[in-house]
């Protein structure tokens, strides 16, 4: 079976076929090559078992040669962020699916873009370093923790981050 990963492509989370395998094989020979070489050559390579929409070659050529970058340890550029990140760090209880549901609401009535993520990996919720759950993150920064924030609270805190 395929290996399949998850990559971001403008700020949206999306399945690669056989992604892991293309990097293997042209580490030795793309290592010193430019992004937009990399990018290139990682679609021409996976473009036939992989969705790639019209017109997004580009953004994904940028992901891919990121991913690529970092299977060499080398930093690479951070994603364009493509509106607010919001992140619900939590069990995935009850009131974690309120909040997250509060937040897109706020989001819908505010006009905003984004994506908003539940995350229930306990060992990407302590890399959050937050000491309770509930949590709410907003472009990395923590707001909330350990209870769900009002819905007026909520849309506070998203005006503040779009002015700034």
């Amino acid at each position: 079976m395929a290996d399949s990963r998850v990559i971001n492509v403008d700020g949206n989370r999306v399945g690669i076929l056989g992604l892991d395998q293309a990097l293997d094989e042209m580490t030795p020979e793309f290592a010193a090559r430019d992004d937009a070489s990399v990018g290139e050559e990682l679609l021409r390579r996976l473009a036939g078992r992989n969705y790639i929409p019209p017109g997004a070659q580009e953004r994904y050529a940028a992901a891919l040669a990121r991913e690529f970058r970092c299977r060499l340890g080398q930093a690479p550029a951070p994603p364009a962020r493509q509106g607010l990140e919001v992140k619900v760090l939590g069990p995935g209880c009850a009131g974690c699916h309120q909040l997250v549901q509060n937040v897109m609401d706020a989001m819908a009535r505010l006009g905003l873009r984004g994506s908003v993520e539940l995350v229930t990996d306990a060992m990407q919720i302590a890399a959050q370093r937050v000491q309770g759950q509930p949590a709410l993150v907003i472009n990395g920064q923590v707001r909330s923790v350990g209870a769900s924030p009002s819905p007026a609270q909520i849309e506070n805190w998203l005006r503040e981050i779009t002015e700034s």
